[in-house]
């Protein structure tokens, strides 16, 4: 999508090109006014002479009458349920006693939406039904509440008016900037499509995703998690970062679901019990206990709201601060001590040797905080290491006996999905504190995973299970981030899972540590970081999007569990707040209204001001926490 100015022709002719040379098929722009509209024809007339003939997208938002202005000159139009025929976004609650007055209400929606269809159908034109999580109207609100059903049912008042009128050509989107419930939304589109013998294109989207890898990862959420399962025609990273910037990752996410589809990634049929499109529950294992002569603290081995283990190898242990570091960890006088964002345990596929001195003394540094080692039984059987856990496939864990091998504190258990049903089913025989499911190249991860889950829960199993994926050594870190969103973060929005292990030989631990933490955070799952939601930017923004959410994250980064939303303008601001604890909204040229929750409590922050206010305001509920100097840092933590 274009974040130009639509009334300047050439700045937008210049950057639709740059779109397309990067490899869009599709460019959106935003059309707010007469005066947009007008530029649109000189858009496309100048698009054809350069030769450039990418179809171009509308989109509208409060505006009937110029929706069938543009409808002239570009081929699709893009509609917003929430707020083309209700105006502008309000959290007014309407008591509808009566059903029938809900449904009266929808013969002033086909009065105002009729003539764009009609004038579709006559030219040929495209339609998206875009709804957006953040700019459900006030009807919708109060009939269906702030819910995926009320973003479906939306968006099929407009379908069945198109369809009155025998016009086909329009796709459906479900957008929402938590993943949560992007996907949930769109599962339940499909749903209620194949209930109704319908097959219209999907357009997927995680909209204000944010900028950097946290936006690629929460857009590799949502749209990987519908592409694995075959759900999707088009889509769209929103990053809050140049526009043909999102294409790359558009690219890849695309691969994946065509790969996926063309080689015919899945499993054997089974029956799944482990997932309702109707009602979100998150499976949550058990957490370990404390036994009688352990000699360390296994309670931290795994966390309750997610868990992380770094892959470690014996060159990383060369260097022990270094790796406490990378680790996440807090350093006094060169000793670790765990942190916010430390991994939770960590998996070596091969330990030090007997003699090697140092090696094991960073290792005991590390267990006695509670960052335990996980490492093959084999290798723990050729070199002892007090404290360690055992790591045995399933099929052999069994096969001894489901006990925890001589000379280890715990028993973990690996799965690949290659377990025959009665393993599976003796999984609760096994005294092991934690799985970890390793599925091979080639075979669905999401389906087989799903098996697995449903094999658990068949046996009453309450055993925590993590995901554990691997790379091969030089992996890209975008198809990294991309991956490992798409097919562990396609099940953790599912609640199947308890975090996660990302193994990339050569890859830095640090990035792999924190790609991890994004990967919980983005499923709404363990925060260890402000969350930001931010728009892409498009015509309609008011400030610089990119510098000004660059000013807020130097100045609030550090506020682990506060939510803040970045918003350009009111078309989605104030609904998004209801998914943010603090809000900074474009309401006017160089000024900022400031919200709480949904709640806009400031009206007109001067630009140049509006940063520090909304830093006060986070002060004055009480969510902010002062960022220590690093010597301080170290005093707190000793």
């Amino acid at each position: 999508m274009t974040t130009t100015d639509t009334r300047n022709v050439q700045a937008t002719v210049d950057q639709v090109k740059k779109c397309a040379d990067a490899g869009a098929d599709i460019v959106r722009i935003t059309v707010q006014g007469r005066k947009e509209a007008e530029a649109c024809m000189k858009i496309r007339e100048q698009l054809f002479k350069d030769r450039y003939d990418v179809p171009l997208v509308a989109d509208i938002h409060f505006q009937p009458a110029v929706a069938m202005m543009v409808a002239e000159a570009f081929e699709k139009i893009r509609i917003n349920p929430g707020n083309f025929a209700d105006g502008r976004k309000t959290f007014e609650e309407i008591n509808y006693d009566d059903p029938a007055q809900f449904a009266a209400e929808r013969d002033h929606i086909e009065e105002v939406f009729t003539p764009l269809v009609l004038k579709c159908k006559e030219l040929g034109r495209a339609m998206r039904i875009g709804t957006n999580h953040g700019s459900l109207s006030a009807r919708i609100l109060s009939f269906y509440g702030d819910t995926p059903r009320g973003m479906v049912e939306s968006a099929f008042e407009f379908a069945d008016i198109c369809r009155k009128h025998d016009y086909h050509n329009f796709v459906f989107s479900m957008k929402a900037s938590n993943p949560l419930v992007m996907v949930q939304a769109y599962r339940l589109l499909a749903e209620e499509m194949y209930q109704k013998g319908w097959d219209y294109p999907l357009h997927l989207g995680v909209t204000e995703a944010g900028e950097g890898e946290d936006g690629r990862m929460k857009s590799a959420i949502g749209i990987g998690a519908l592409l694995m399962d075959g759900l999707g025609d088009t889509i769209r990273v929103s990053l809050t970062e140049d526009p043909e910037y999102e294409i790359d990752p558009c690219k890849r996410l695309a691969a994946l679901g065509e790969t996926a589809c063309t080689e015919g990634w899945g499993v054997p049929a089974f029956k799944e019990t482990t997932r309702d499109t109707h009602t979100f529950s998150r499976r949550v294992g058990a957490l370990p206990v404390q036994k009688e002569g352990d000699e360390f603290d296994f309670r931290p081995l795994l966390h309750r709201d997610g868990t992380v283990f770094s892959a470690v190898s014996l060159s990383d242990l060369q260097q022990p601060e270094q790796l406490y570091r990378k680790l996440g960890a807090k350093l006094v006088v060169g000793m670790p001590f765990k942190d916010i964002a430390t991994s939770d345990s960590m998996f070596m596929r091969h330990l030090p040797a007997v003699d090697d001195i140092e090696g094991r003394r960073a290792l005991k540094r590390l267990q006695e905080v509670g960052v335990h080692v996980l490492t093959p039984a084999a290798e723990l059987a050729a070199k002892p290491l007090a404290g360690a856990v055992a790591v045995l496939s399933l099929k052999d864990a069994l096969a001894a006996g489901g006990k925890v091998p001589a000379g280890a504190a715990r028993l973990a258990i690996t799965l690949d999905g290659s377990e025959s049903d009665e393993q599976l089913a003796a999984i609760s025989s096994v005294d092991a504190v934690v799985a970890l499911i390793d599925i091979p190249d080639g075979v669905s991860r999401i389906h087989a995973s799903r098996r697995i889950f449903d094999a658990i829960k068949r046996a009453g199993s309450d055993i925590p299970v993590l995901h554990h994926i691997r790379f091969p050594a030089g992996a890209a870190r975008d198809e990294i981030v991309i991956k490992t969103g798409s097919w562990v973060g396609g099940l953790l929005v599912d609640g199947l899972g308890d975090g996660a292990m990302i193994e990339v030989e050569g890859e830095d631990l640090d990035f792999l540590r924190t790609t991890s933490f994004g990967l919980l955070q983005g499923s709404r799952m363990r925060n260890t970081k402000t969350e930001y939601v931010s728009c892409p930017s498009c015509g309609r923004t008011l400030f610089d999007l990119q510098e000004v959410t660059e000013q807020i994250r130097q100045k609030t980064g550090h506020l682990p569990g506060v939510a803040i939303a970045v918003m350009g303008c009111i078309v989605n601001g104030p609904g998004e707040m209801a998914d943010a604890d603090f809000g900074y909204v474009g309401g006017a040229p160089g000024k900022i209204d400031l919200y709480v929750g949904k709640e806009v409590v400031q009206r007109g922050v001067p630009m140049e001001q509006a940063t520090d206010a909304l830093v006060q305001l986070i002060k004055d509920h009480g969510r902010w926490v002062d960022l220590p100097e690093p010597e301080e840092a170290e005093m707190v933590a000793a």
